[in-house]
């Protein structure tokens, strides 16, 4: 009997001694630690020799840098976006184009020189800009001449830590030599070996595991227990590059702006006319400039005895220059997309400015495609260089903030000018598919309160419209034509409109239908609305007022303007 049970005992023994060790292997093998090596191409998606990934603080971008003849290069875009938006691309005329407040910087786009308006030169001795295809790269070299932002390079695989703000980060120390992984877990692929004493950036702290950058910027984790010593590290910003500063030429006062509508020369002498019922006004705005050609050429209907006339009132003058009233032998895309336009149109608007005495220019272009926004506002720039130069006030006249309008650059026009102008007015136009308020009180009081969030308020002016649309709907149909505050008031009156009032649009509306079955509104314009905007402008802080157009209006508007522009 006992030698039976024997054998049995040790049969048992055996199978228990075998599964114990089969379920060692399974325990060993699933908490032992991995040795598999990433693929680090892999890992930064590395697509060839060239092909560079970018780190841009503690973040891994989808954008890429490269690698050409031992210069590192960025596509525009990328380093528009994530760098310095004041490059500008010159397409048309095969450049890359960076201005200062005092100076244009220009390089053809393959070579290594560049040349600026000062008649200064020099050579980087690497392409500073160059065409990959259709990608147009810039050296990154090149942008820290003009931009405080640091890039170290590392290699094997090709990547580059890009710094471009300072703000604090907790940092810690390698307590032990460990690996630093693509996944938290200890299965997951080694990006890298970390020795003893090595500092990394922590990122996000799991339950046993850390997220971190390693010094040469591997993101990945490691175990929570590896790390000692935590402690907040400071870096020191990049200051190699000064801008310069751009001087303004604003007043103390707040601005009264009158536009001043003129078809012709002769308009010129409609000025004591148009303002001898007004009040307050310290800034007429002539239209007295418009382009002309692609040459950047201008027609002219300026007037020195008409700036004498203003400046013995103790009125300033900014000479109006616009886009539109000019003919239609230019186009606008044209002037504004070459260099040599560009500086041509300048030299003529500053000297006509200045050749009859007025003391500002104020930028008038309207309907600027939004495929030209980034010329349009290197014309702003360079404009206000010479505006600058010549001490002239430099105003712009803008639309609304919209969405669908940001490529007007406020926030650069707010560095670069001197005022900033929103046109509060065109809510509802000839092309509207609706009837409505030339300029709702929302529709002012957003206009304003866009502007701010990216111009400061002692730059900003807001024009008040001294006119309204009367609306006809017939048969369907949607017609309208604007008219003076003064030829509004008539119509109401000869046909016995009811005004009540509108707290909504912030204005007197009336309505009623004609013998054969037209039926007619109006938002009325008057001191009551108006009173109402310069409220909404009294609240904002910003620097002033102005009226498109003066002579258009009922001389009961001037109390409330007066009354803004004295306080």
């Amino acid at each position: 009997m006992k030698k039976k049970v024997i054998p049995a005992i040790i049969i048992i023994a055996l199978i228990f001694i075998i599964g114990g060790i089969y379920a060692l292997q399974i325990v060993y093998k699933h908490y032992s630690y991995s040795t598999e090596k990433a693929d680090l191409n892999e890992y930064f998606d590395i697509a060839g020799d060239s092909d560079v990934a970018i780190i841009l603080g503690n973040e891994r971008i989808g954008e890429r840098a490269f690698l050409i003849d031992d210069t590192y290069y960025m596509d525009f875009d990328s380093v528009q976006k994530y760098l310095n938006d004041r490059f500008y691309y010159g397409q048309a005329d095969g450049t890359i184009v960076y201005t200062t407040a005092t100076k244009i910087i220009t390089s053809e786009i393959g070579t290594s020189s560049w040349s600026d308006s000062d008649g200064d030169s020099g050579d980087e001795g690497y392409i500073i800009s160059r065409m990959e295809g259709d990608t147009f790269l810039v050296a990154l070299d090149y942008v820290k001449k003009y931009t405080n932002f640091s890039y170290e390079a590392f290699t094997e695989p090709n990547h580059i830590q890009l710094t471009t703000s300072w703000e604090d980060q907790q940092i810690a120390t390698i307590k032990k030599n460990t690996q630093l992984r693509k996944r938290g877990g200890v299965k997951s692929e080694i990006l890298e070996e970390l020795s003893a004493g090595d500092t990394v950036v922590i990122l996000e702290e799991l339950e046993d595991w850390v997220k971190v950058k390693s010094a040469d910027s591997y993101i990945g984790y490691v175990e929570k227990k590896r790390l000692e010593n935590e402690t907040t590290f400071s870096p020191i910003p990049v200051t190699d590059y000064t801008p310069e500063e751009y001087t303004s030429l604003t007043r103390e006062h707040k601005i009264n702006l009158g536009f001043h509508n003129i078809g012709g020369y002769a308009g010129n002498e409609t000025l004591i006319a148009y303002i001898e019922n007004t009040k307050k006004i310290n800034v007429l705005c002539p239209t007295w400039f418009a382009l002309k050609d692609n040459d950047g050429n201008i027609n002219s209907i300026a007037s020195a005895a008409y700036v004498t006339s203003a400046h013995n009132m103790g009125i300033e003058v900014w000479a109006l220059v616009d886009n539109f009233t000019g003919g239609d032998g230019f186009s606008t895309s044209e002037v504004i997309t070459h260099a040599s336009s560009r500086a041509n149109f300048i030299e003529n608007v500053v000297a006509r400015t200045l050749e009859v005495g007025a003391d500002g220019v104020n930028l008038d272009f309207e309907t600027v495609a939004a495929e030209d926004g980034q010329s349009f506002v290197e014309l702003v720039r360079e404009l206000s260089i010479a505006c600058r130069k010549a001490g002239l006030v430099f105003s712009i006249d803008n639309y609304v903030p919209m969405n669908f309008n940001d490529y007007y650059d406020l926030e650069e026009q707010g560095t670069v000018a001197d005022y900033c102008v929103i046109m509060g007015y065109d809510e509802h136009y000839a092309g509207s598919a609706e009837a409505g308020s030339v300029a709702s009180l929302s529709y002012v009081e957003n206009g304003i309160i866009n502007t701010l969030k990216e111009v400061d308020a002692s730059k900003v002016i807001n024009a008040v419209p001294f006119y309204t649309r009367i609306w006809h709907t017939s048969g369907g149909v949607l017609s309208s034509e604007a008219v003076s505050m003064k030829v509004a008031k008539e119509y109401i009156s000869s046909h016995s409109i009811a005004m009540e009032w509108d707290s909504e649009a912030g204005q007197n509306y009336g309505e009623f239908t004609s013998s054969d079955g037209t039926f007619n509104q109006i938002w009325m314009e008057d001191a009551t609305s108006i009173g109402q905007k310069i409220d909404a402008m009294r609240a904002s802080g910003i620097a002033g007022i102005a009226e498109w157009a003066i002579g258009m209006e009922t001389s009961d508007v001037w109390d409330e303007i007066a009354e803004f522009v004295e306080e």
